[in-house]
């Protein structure tokens, strides 16, 4: 699965995708790895963000690899689920400490900054670290968006991590982008609600706003920065994301 937190592309997904993409582990041909690499660049361009062809490697790389491989899930622990009607609210979970690949970027427009972001995350896994190899897929990858002082808005720096697989907790690979940081993160709990669709700032602002109502009034959740998680590829044309409050106090 090519996972990039890019709005849906119309007219192809991941069903058509796959029909052009071969489970045999050789190179793609040519006309194969331009296809790709077009729709990659058509799904781009809906959040005004032009892919270099320098991404045709990374980008025929992880769409092998995730169709081949399982993602590893972020760990986590379910606190509490809270129901209305036999469906889910939010849930509360709690997010062991680990070590993330983050960058942050600072674009003109919110899904520029977590689309460039994640290219250069994207190129950290396939291959461009210490170690020389694909790393393997992790799920969600995670943007940390903190809010203008009216609260009406995001500012421009957003943060795009990535957890590092397992095997590599302990002793991890070094990127080779300087812009790109391994960092420990605390352990982190976090207030859930799932929604569906594209992650854009017109998007995820209402989602922000449905789930202060439905928590009320509260001085336990951060209300200067959130999380958007992301779980699913730009193919898929109702792709689940999260929005995540954070608790003050883990």
């Amino acid at each position: 699965m090519a996972l990039i937190s890019l709005e849906d592309l119309d007219g192809l997904d991941d069903e058509q995708l796959d029909d052009d993409i071969t489970d045999n582990p050789e190179p793609m041909e040519d006309d194969e790895q331009q296809r790709l690499f077009t729709h990659w660049q058509a799904v781009a361009s809906t959040h005004q963000v032009s892919i270099p062809q320098e991404m045709t490697g990374p980008i025929q790389e992880m769409t092998h690899r995730n169709r081949t491989q399982e993602r590893e899930q972020v760990p986590f622990i379910s606190i509490s689920r809270h129901e209305k009607l036999g469906e889910l609210m939010f849930e509360e979970r709690m997010y062991p400490a680990g070590k993330w690949a983050c960058v942050t970027k600072a674009e003109k427009l919110y899904e520029q900054s977590i689309s460039m972001g994640f290219m250069k995350l994207m190129k950290f896994i396939c291959k461009e670290n210490s170690v020389g190899r694909y790393l393997g897929m992790t799920v969600p990858i995670v943007n940390i968006i903190k809010m203008i002082e009216d609260s009406k808005g995001f500012e421009k720096d957003v943060l795009t991590a990535y957890y590092l697989p397992a095997e590599f907790q302990a002793n991890p690979p070094q990127p080779t982008d300087p812009d790109i940081t391994i960092l420990q993160r605390e352990a982190i709990r976090v207030i859930t609600r799932t929604f569906f669709g594209t992650t854009t700032e017109e998007t995820i602002m209402p989602q922000i706003n449905l789930l202060w109502e439905l928590l009320g009034p509260s001085d336990q959740v951060q209300r200067s920065s959130y999380m958007v998680a992301v779980y699913e590829n730009p193919g898929v044309s109702c792709r689940r994301n999260e929005i995540w409050f954070i608790r003050r106090d883990p």
